[in-house]
């Protein structure tokens, strides 16, 4: 793969949703550029950018991959993202670092979900958009109807640059809206020019005035010429459609089969002329990593894009996210999973170096004499939480490096451990996301885990005030044991635990009451209710006796303890929960809907806000509820929802749910002696 300069590169994320047919389009594009003899099938597992073993086995992208290809002297880096939602966090890296994106829609299956998720964050991030209607050789194949549907859904001026001779089993051609000139394509999908169907000629037309007019607006002279009514030339249009493209105005839209290569080389031409090159940005070197992969043969991998400068193999970097220093030795070009050795990378170009120690995705690289933090990237939080256990001694002790390298591949996971539970949590985007980790730490890694179901964090407390007395005493030869408390347990509405002390006449040693409030913090994190942390209490020792001989820390110790066993099950001991603050935005539609659940759930409404993308519904949910509500929420809004929540306060859990928990508690704990 030879370098190219910033003018002759294009960087174009391809978007949509799963099953609209990314990846085909990205093999019948190598196969036009002669970079493959044969086109793969991602049924078969035989694509170039579908090469991962969990690609193979879902049969769907799962990794952002990088897949360049040459037309017309120009370099093309496709990103072919995944198209499930559990793997956003993928196309949120790719669009960091493109400069344009293809949307490609089925025309069976019109606008999806992910195609409406995406399209708000490419418009956030001003790119460029075009629009390709794969599968026109499906049955039930409708360019018109989905045309409805872009125009329906989105606000953008979708312009037409080809459209189909024939739809579904029919389908033979496309009308070149610009050129105005006709093709029929054989069996091996190559395009024979032909004459423009007579029944076409209006639909032509129509979509022609709708080209020129948008091409106008691209700059004032044409503007003027177009208002005056005179005739723009076909490269004033080329000119004005370039301009409006890379300015958001208009949405060009073309049409074809990828499965049958037809109507591809159009594309990549279409591309190749119209996608805006990189900005050329003078200076120092800066580069982002927009991706990171573990890669069995390679190692570690850093996917980048040079946004100034020109990074160069065998030099030194400085990661300005980290504050590290690098070392830069391989520098390559890749294609899939195969790779070139290069000397340099020019701005705008997007390449993988490899081995680095201290880097991940978001990170900036820079010249070590000018260091700068390029703008990260916005990677989703995740909210579908798992707990995950080693299955053995020996994958236990392999678990926290394997998972600390899958971490470092995918911002959008996360793992810690819960001192409280004493379990590992899993938190990914989704199932499907956190099921592929558990996978990849078997396969790549060699450990094995077993999952549960997330255990709640309880605490216990005290309703009413009661005193009580502790005493250890023990005889047995020699120096005994002696320790005597009386102590007042009263709850405390604010804060977690109070100690105080109101002992007259030396009734028990000052020198003891640090003892005394030790074996009570001591006590409290084991409750003696079901054995959950115990909070809201405020213990006052008032009263007690020692023994000049047999007295010590540890005996005053033990007595507090036994008076905060004994003192729970008199004081209206109750089970506590934590309460989430929860925020779900969805599309008005689902409003009723999310409401109706969260009182299934045990939750309050707290309110809605009106926001651009719908209604945002504000409540009040017990931690206990949520653990599967990512999978919940997607069921409910076909998933267009989003949702995030964080602890808000403990609550007392209803009697009866107390009951369950306790017994099992119970249960649990006698299992385990």
């Amino acid at each position: 793969m030879k370098n190219f300069t910033t003018e002759q590169i294009r960087n174009i994320a391809i978007v949509g949703h799963g099953g609209a047919g990314k990846t085909s389009l990205v093999e019948a594009m190598l196969f036009n550029t002669g970079v493959i003899n044969r086109l793969g099938r991602v049924e078969d597992g035989t694509t170039v950018s579908d090469y991962h073993p969990e690609e193979a086995q879902r049969q769907s992208t799962v990794h952002t991959s990088l897949v360049p290809v040459e037309v017309n002297n120009t370099k093309l880096n496709f990103l072919d993202t995944p198209g499930f939602s559990d793997f956003i966090g993928e196309v949120k890296g790719a669009l960091r670092v493109a400069d344009a994106t293809l949307f490609v829609f089925s025309a069976v299956d019109g606008v999806q979900v992910l195609h409406e998720i995406i399209w708000k964050s490419v418009q956030k991030a001003e790119l460029p958009r075009v629009a390709f209607i794969n599968k026109m050789d499906r049955e039930n194949a409708s360019f018109t109807k989905l045309m409805d549907d872009l125009n329906a859904k989105f606000k953008a001026n979708f312009v037409p640059v080809n459209f189909p001779i024939g739809e579904g089993l029919d389908y033979k051609g496309i009308v070149d809206v610009l050129e105005q000139k006709a093709y029929e394509f054989g069996n091996d999908g190559k395009p024979k020019e032909i004459a423009i169907p007579v029944e076409l000629q209006d639909q032509l037309q129509e979509y022609r005035d709708k080209l020129v007019e948008a091409a106008a607006e691209g700059d004032d002279d044409l503007t003027m010429k177009y208002l005056e009514g005179e005739e723009l030339t076909t490269e004033e249009i080329k000119a004005g459609l370039h301009s409006v493209i890379a300015e958001g105005k208009a949405v060009p839209v073309l049409c074809g089969s990828a499965t049958k290569n037809m109507a591809i080389p159009n594309l990549c031409d279409f591309l190749a002329r119209y996608m805006p090159s990189p900005k050329r940005e003078d200076g120092p070197m800066a580069a982002l990593v927009f991706k990171t992969l573990a890669d069995p043969y390679v190692g570690r991998m850093n996917f980048i894009r040079v946004f100034r400068g020109e990074l160069k193999a065998d030099s030194q970097v400085y990661n300005a996210t980290k504050e590290s220093n690098e070392k830069i030795g391989q520098v390559l070009f890749v294609r899939g999973k195969h790779s070139e050795q290069t000397p340099q990378v020019t701005c705008g170009d997007l390449a993988v170096v490899v081995k680095l120690n201290d880097t991940s995705s978001g990170d900036t690289l820079c010249d070590k004499d000018h260091k700068e933090v390029l703008e990260g990237i916005d990677f989703p939080v995740p909210n579908y939480i798992l707990a995950i256990a080693p299955k053995s001694k020996n994958d236990e002790d392999k678990m926290g490096d394997a998972v600390h390298k899958l971490l470092e591949e995918d911002p959008s996971l996360r793992v810690e451990k819960n001192k409280e539970t004493k379990q590992t949590l899993l938190t990914g985007m989704g199932e499907a996301h956190v099921n592929i980790m558990i996978s990849n730490l078997k396969r790549r890694y060699g450990v094995d885990v077993v999952t549960e179901e997330p255990k709640v964090p309880y605490r216990e407390t005290i309703r009413a005030k009661i005193e009580v007395e502790g005493k250890h005493k023990k005889q047995s030869g020699g120096r005994g044991q002696y320790g005597h408390v009386w102590i007042r347990f009263e709850p405390l509405p604010e804060g977690d635990f109070e100690f105080n002390e109101e002992v007259f006449g030396g009734a028990v040693p000052r020198n003891y009451f640090p003892a005394v409030e030790k074996g009570l913090r001591e006590a409290m994190t084991e409750g003696a209710l079901a054995g959950y942390q115990t909070v809201g209490i405020k213990a006052t020792l008032y009263d007690g006796s020692y023994h000049s001989v047999d007295s010590s820390e540890m005996a005053f110790k033990i007595a507090a303890s036994l008076a905060f066993k004994k003192a729970v099950p008199l004081a209206k001991p109750a089970l506590l929960e934590p309460i989430m603050l929860v925020e779900v935005t969805v599309p008005d539609e689902f409003m009723g809907d999310i409401i109706g659940d969260f009182n299934t759930k045990r939750g309050r409404v707290l309110g809605t806000d009106q926001v651009e993308e719908g209604t945002v519904v504000k409540a009040q949910v017990p931690l206990s509820e949520m653990f599967k509500y990512a999978n919940d929420l997607k069921s409910m809004t076909q998933g267009r929802g989003q949702f995030k929540m964080e602890f808000n306060s403990y609550e007392e859990v209803p009697v009866k749910l107390a009951e369950d928990i306790i017994q099992k508690a119970k249960a649990e704990a006698e299992a385990e002696k």
